[in-house]
């Protein structure tokens, strides 16, 4: 399962059958990634996908020593269980 990182268009997705699962994101005015919406298809929830592009994207972020805002509530609670991105992260 290949995750795809488009800079251009601020997401993070991966193509599966029958359409895209997505983790979106914008830069703050400080710079930091805003995790803002995870998206994956019906047919194809349950078994992770959301779980691996919220790792992906801030995998990316600690690479690029960015911050990140949590404003999804996916990513809210996947920060939440893996305290290794403590350092990451900045809460509103």
């Amino acid at each position: 399962m290949e995750i795809i990182h488009d800079e251009e268009d601020t997401r993070f997705y991966i193509v599966l059958e029958g359409g895209e699962a997505e983790l979106t994101y914008s830069i703050t005015d400080q710079g930091h990634m805003d995790f803002d919406h995870t998206y994956v298809p019906e047919q194809h929830r349950g078994q992770g996908i959301a779980d691996k592009l919220v790792k992906e994207g801030l995998e990316h972020a600690r690479a690029c020593k960015c911050q990140i805002v949590p404003s999804c509530p996916v990513v809210e609670a996947y920060v939440k269980r893996h305290k290794k991105y403590d350092a990451i992260v900045q809460w509103d």
